[in-house]
């Protein structure tokens, strides 16, 4: 008996077990055509079938669908997206992996967090787990437009993870949390645009009022950001934040 049992075709998938195609996985970046392929499989193996290729410096090729193996479905419904951002505009939870410390910390998670988080919120609205390159991982601003950081706790002596190993790691985890009796989170959360927009509004702000001095900004609005997703506000909260902001920009005679 292989060590990854065979299921019965059979038997229809629990009702959280049909959460998992809901669940985004985003690459950014990859270099290597046979990575996409092996990410494909890995996903796949796991219940997890949405896959977004962020400005991939390869195509899917030949040697992409060979290592996909029993996935090629996966590859052949890839969407390609330029940035980020417009990968993950809709998500109302971004979890991006981050293998190194950063200057600023981020709210982090385990892997085993990162499966229970996402999937009780899948149903509420679109999620993602976002991956990097495969020599730097992602960037610091596109960190950024995640609400959390996840990071496997490999062996500190030897913690090389290729792409794929990360990737089977985070979605066994995700398919761990769809089997077990996860409650949804019934909370309305603003999705990535409605927060970069939000971001957008409170930097023009602070720039109208000159606690920003535009020539020096600093790492005023990084630190807001990382407040901002810490606290979490939902939807109704981010609308009485922006409607504060409007009335200091007309208090200030910026804003008509």
């Amino acid at each position: 008996m292989s060590i990854l049992q065979t299921e019965n075709k059979d038997t229809p998938p629990t009702s959280n077990e049909a959460l998992l195609p809901k669940v985004k996985v985003v690459l950014v970046g990859t270099t290597h055509s046979g990575n996409i392929g092996s990410v494909a499989r890995a996903m796949k193996t796991m219940g997890l079938i949405d896959l977004v290729l962020v400005d991939p410096q390869t195509e899917i090729d030949d040697k992409s669908n060979a290592l996909a193996s029993g996935a090629r479905d996966v590859l052949a419904n890839a969407r390609i997206v330029g940035t980020l951002e417009e990968a993950v505009a809709s998500c109302g939870l971004v979890v991006g992996s981050s293998a190194r410390s950063r200057t600023l910390p981020w709210p982090m998670l385990e892997p085993r967090e990162c499966g229970v988080k996402l999937i009780s919120e899948v149903s509420t609205h679109p999620v993602a787990v976002v991956f990097g390159r495969e020599n730097s991982g992602l960037t610091n601003e596109e960190l950024q437009l995640c609400h959390y950081h996840v990071c496997i706790p490999a062996n500190p002596e030897y913690s090389s993870l290729n792409l794929a190993m990360a990737v089977q790691t985070v979605c066994y985890e995700i398919r761990m949390a769809a089997l077990s009796a996860v409650e949804p989170i019934v909370e309305e959360y603003p999705n990535i645009e409605k927060l970069e927009a939000y971001y957008s509004h409170l930097e023009q702000t602070l720039l109208d009022v000159d606690f920003i001095i535009k020539a020096h900004p600093g790492q005023v609005m990084t630190k807001l950001r990382r407040l901002f997703n810490r606290a979490r506000p939902e939807e109704v909260e981010l609308n009485i934040l922006r409607g504060i902001l409007t009335a200091t920009q007309k208090r200030a005679g910026t804003k008509k």
